[in-house]
Parts: C-alpha cells; structure tokens; sequence
C-alpha cells in the first residue's frame, strides 16, 4: 500500500525557513530576522511567502510596524523548535561519539529527588558509562516543565498539577513528599514532646513565595486548625538563605523533610517534633512522548530507576525495554 509522502518533503522545506520563523517571531520583524540571518530582507520575504503559498495560510500578520504570528504560524515556530533543537542534538551526539565520549544527557530534578536519588542515580551512570556526560539542573517542577517543553531537558524529575498540559507527557511515580518544620540546632522549641501547631501560630517562618503549591497549602494547614497565618513570614526558594537564616535566628521553615534530613545530617538545623499537614503531591520522572530519548538519555534513566528502588519503596523497577540500551 503506498504511503503519503509528508508534507514537508512535498514542500520540500528547508531548515533555513524554520530559523527564519523562529526570528521572525523572536524579532516581530522581518528586516531585523533577516539581518540575523546574515540575508536579505527580500530573500527572507521570498522564503517565509513560498512557505506560506506551500501551506496555503498565512503565518504572520503583517502590522504597521511589525509582524505578529497567526496561530498557524504559532503551530509553526513551536514545532520549528523542536525539529531544530531535534537536529542539534543529534549533530552533540555525532560530535561526542567523534571525540571519544558517549554522549550528554540534560536531567533536570527538584531538589528532595536531586539531595536523596541523583548521586546514587549519577554513581551508577559514571559506572557504566564513565565518559557520558550528564548535565544536572536543579529548580521549581514548573521551571523544569518549562524546560522539557523547550527541549532543554532529555528527562526530569518533579511533579505534575491539575493545570499541566498531561496528552504529550509520559509520568512513572516514585514518591510522595512530606515536608516538616526545621530550626536552628538548640531552638527552644526543639526538644518540646507533643509540640503543637498552636505554639507557631506567632512564631517567625520562613515559607515558599506566595503562588507555589507549598505555600498554598502552608496557610491552608493553620486556616483548617482555626489559627490564623503566622504574621512575621519571610518569603524566599533559597534553600541557602534559609539554612543560614535559621542559623543565626529563631525562626522557623517549612522544607521537605528529604532537605531537611540532608541539613541535619551536618548538623546545621533541626527537625521540630511536629507533624505537618501541608504535605507536597507525589513526584515522578517526567519524559515527553513526542521525543525520542538518546541511548544515553535511556542509560540515565535506567540508572534512576535503579537507584530509586533502594530510596523509594514504591518506585517502580527499571522494564526490560529499559534494559535495553546499548552504546558504542
């Protein structure tokens, strides 16, 4: 049965005309794209009309005193992305395998997973593959979902919310994610047994910025006791900032007890004896279905869900498709 030949090769479509989208709509400006590209503004006039006579739409309207794109050409530049960085990242791979190496893997983690799972995760990947490359990235999950979506990330590990776009996502669970109340190391509320939510309602927190989830449900927790917000609140994600303002101070931060438990480790802060109600939804390792992982994006994955067996009792085990990889 004879198959349709895609579009783009009948439009016989050229990457030049993907970077021209890309800073046209980067630009708003087709005479500043142009010059970006190192083109005349009629050659670049030409490329984007011959795309636009192909597609038979329109990708950009064309304003007084610039160009905005159409939601054609929106569909356009967000694919044109994707497609472009798709090539980039083969032309790394190529290089890398070239120059003797395996590879670079982009892995992006929230902080709880990245203290607990990663040098674990990490130890076993240098094992195996002791010249891939693996970049971490450590921040907020809708930083890194930001960052998937751009491509600037092979795999994550964060969570997922209501408001997340699921269809293009594939999940696997590892853990849920308590969080706890930490102070300095001798605070007089340390050693307190049977400490209450109602001996904080006056005290001095540090909290997450007014917006995330955390935070959200940190006000939450002493609205249902029927306590009112603690009123001296320092708002900050710096888990630097906190550590050392807990140090010199009395007061008090809700962090996820895997930071926690690192922190106290070293001696540098405290677990109250409170439970917290304000507990996180569960994280996962978070891939995007519509790109295809390198071989070793697959050894980094492997290894993390290796790792997570001994960390998570839930985690689920590596598949044997995962086992499957292989690299020069």
């Amino acid at each position: 049965m004879p198959t349709t030949m895609p579009w783009f090769l009948r439009a016989r479509l050229k990457t030049r005309q993907l970077l021209l989208l890309m800073a046209i709509g980067d630009e708003g400006n087709i005479h500043r794209a142009a010059e970006m590209l190192n083109m005349s503004q009629p050659a670049a006039s030409k490329l984007l009309k011959d795309l636009e006579d192909v597609l038979g739409i329109s990708l950009f309207e064309r304003l007084p005193r610039g160009m905005r794109p159409t939601w054609y050409g929106e569909v356009m530049i967000r694919h044109g992305r994707i497609a472009l960085s798709s090539l980039s990242e083969a032309g790394t791979e190529i290089d890398a395998l070239k120059n003797g190496r395996s590879g670079e893997v982009r892995l992006g983690a929230i902080t709880g997973p990245a203290l607990s799972l990663l040098p674990a995760a990490i130890a076993i990947v240098l094992r195996e593959r002791p010249n891939l490359r693996v970049h971490l990235s450590v921040e907020s999950s809708d930083v890194l979902l930001e960052q998937l979506a751009q491509a600037k990330l092979d795999i994550m590990i964060g969570r997922l919310f209501e408001r997340d776009d699921k269809t293009k996502l594939s999940y696997e669970r590892l853990a849920d994610e308590p969080v706890c109340a930490v102070a300095r190391p001798g605070h007089p509320l340390v050693n307190i047994a049977g400490l209450k939510l109602e001996r904080l309602e006056r005290a001095q927190w540090i909290v997450p910025p007014a917006g995330s989830v955390l935070r959200h449900r940190f006000e939450l927790m002493f609205h249902e006791a029927g306590l009112t917000i603690p009123p001296q609140l320092i708002e900050t994600s710096s888990l630097l900032f906190t550590t050392k303002m807990l140090q010199q101070s009395d007061f008090i931060a809700v962090v996820p007890t895997e930071v926690a438990r690192y922190y106290t480790s070293y001696g540098m802060i405290a677990m109250l004896p409170l439970q917290l109600s304000c507990t996180m939804d569960s994280f996962g390792i978070i891939t995007r279905k519509d790109w295809l992982l390198s071989p070793g994006a697959c050894v980094v994955l492997r290894a993390v869900k290796t790792a997570a067996v001994g960390v998570y009792p839930t985690a689920p085990r590596a598949s044997e498709e995962d086992e499957l990889v292989t690299l020069p």
